[in-house]
């Protein structure tokens, strides 16, 4: 009886400081498409200011470029850098600036290709998109997030 009380507890604590986080991280904003939600954390501040002034601004949405768009692996990589940003940003061991992963620079590169899929429909079919010298933002740097300082 003892054991049931205090994992009862101890579960109610672990949920109460989870709800929490979770409403002062104001995680639910981070479910919309609104790109104000990047600079709840304010090392995204710089990030989002440059997007301001990317030539994709007007049409393009902090997800449009950075999450798969099909609704399964989106949930999942928003999961999986939620958590990422959450352990970073509490023990402060993240790079700054941030610098994108492997695994969301291979979705940057896909939502590149398939956005502009009949422009770049000859040189995304000749190539590895794993090899970082042929990722779009290579060459083209300031497409998504302009000048930087």
């Amino acid at each position: 009886m003892r054991w049931r009380i205090l994992i009862s507890v101890l579960a109610g604590i672990f949920v109460g400081l989870s709800a929490f986080t979770f409403h002062y991280a104001e995680g639910l904003s981070y479910l919309s498409n609104d790109p104000k939600a990047c600079v709840n954390c304010h090392v995204m501040r710089e990030s989002y200011d440059s997007w301001q002034k990317g030539s994709h601004h007007a049409a393009a949405t902090c997800n449009d470029c950075h999450v798969p768009h099909s609704i399964l692996p989106k949930l999942v990589t928003k999961l999986r850098n939620g958590y990422n940003h959450s352990k970073g940003f509490t023990f402060m061991d993240f790079h700054e600036p941030i610098r994108i992963k492997p695994a969301n620079a291979m979705v940057l590169q896909r939502n590149c290709i398939g956005c502009h899929e009949k422009t770049v429909q000859d040189i995304a079919e000749h190539n590895e998109t794993e090899n970082e010298s042929v990722f779009c933002v290579r060459c083209h740097t300031t497409v998504g997030h302009g000048g930087r300082k």
